[in-house]
């Protein structure tokens, strides 16, 4: 997969200039491990051949993190983003790195735009973005906890900011809230480009990565790399979600499936289980028990009195765990 990474990064260099990918979203789970990109842009693989899209800013290392390389996208800046983050960098020290080694100089990191999410060596996720004072109006983005949200191009800050709300109000998988958050941004001329046309973009993508995945073979894989005109490429990729979550496997026969959400929480969480019985407990890191509720079939909510932290999630039935994880608690 890098070999091959590396063969595209050259073959499209010649068209780096063309590159103005416009929204996306970054961002992990810190319960499951998951690390999942989703984006789309007024750009597709017609009007800039080979580069299937809007995901050619997408890059993930499964059990590490994701980062999109955005505005006036060069292929040099993406690929050394990537040897920085597997060389332990934080997403902060990767930016800073990026801005000071730009291959055109000062003025040209002024037009680049970037984001970042990543677990550090505790598990812990790290989020940053940058936007340059040079990248079209309108700019900006917008970060937490997990996730960093960018956009250049765009029809105002109300873009970004339905995608956060969308992303933060979302409930389900990293999956769900990311493709939630896309459809935060399906108006037409969400990029600025494309309001003539009637749409938000003309190519759109959605990628997840369990910690497991092998670079190639991702979990969840999804690209609308062009459309017809006047067709919804976030409407096409729903589509192609929905059939996606309607074919793959959902558990082994016989054992309950849990979800946990959301994640980070702020004050609050909920359980969502298919089980007839069990119980919900949260530890510290040093292995104290801070938080021990029962649960049943379907929704159960909490809202404990938590310092902010991060904290280990377990799900029993009887004497069975059935899942473990992380959650971060951002509100005391």
């Amino acid at each position: 997969m890098k070999f091959l990474y590396s063969i595209l990064a050259f073959a499209l260099c010649a068209f780096n200039t063309k590159a103005q990918d416009t929204f996306s979203i970054v961002a992990i789970d810190t319960l499951t491990g998951e690390i999942g990109s989703a984006g789309a842009s007024c750009l597709d693989n017609i009007s800039f051949p080979g580069s299937g899209g809007a995901i050619i800013i997408s890059d993930i290392l499964p059990g590490k993190g994701a980062i999109h390389t955005q505005s006036y996208w060069l292929a040099t800046n993406q690929a050394n983003a990537r040897l920085k983050m597997e060389g332990g960098l934080s997403p902060a020290d990767i930016l800073l790195w990026l801005r000071q080694n730009d291959p055109e100089g000062p003025f040209g990191a002024l037009k680049r735009q970037y984001g970042i999410v990543d677990l550090d060596p505790q598990g812990h996720p790290r989020a940053a973005a940058y936007t340059g004072s040079s990248c079209f109006n309108y700019k900006n983005h917008k970060t937490g906890v997990n996730y960093a949200i960018q956009g250049n191009i765009l029809l105002g800050a109300q873009i970004l900011d339905s995608m956060e709300a969308h992303f933060l109000a979302a409930t389900g998988t990293l999956a769900d809230r990311l493709m939630y958050a896309l459809q935060g941004a399906n108006v037409p001329g969400a990029d600025s480009r494309c309001l003539n046309n009637g749409t938000s973009s003309l190519s759109a993508f959605l990628r997840v990565a369990k910690p497991t995945d092998s670079e190639d073979d991702l979990y969840l894989d999804l690209n609308v790399p062009s459309l017809p005109t006047g067709m919804e490429p976030i409407d096409s990729l729903q589509r192609l979600y929905n059939t996606w979550k309607t074919t793959i496997a959902t558990g082994e026969p016989g054992i309950s499936t849990v979800h946990i959400f959301p994640n980070p929480a702020n004050g609050q969480f909920s359980v969502v289980w298919d089980g007839s019985a069990g119980k919900v407990q949260l530890y510290t890191t040093t292995g104290k028990l801070v938080f021990e509720a029962p649960i049943i079939a379907g929704e159960n909510k909490f809202a404990p009195k938590l310092q902010a932290g991060l904290y280990l999630v377990q799900i029993s039935s009887g004497a069975s765990v059935v899942q473990t994880g992380k959650i971060v608690w951002i509100r005391e």
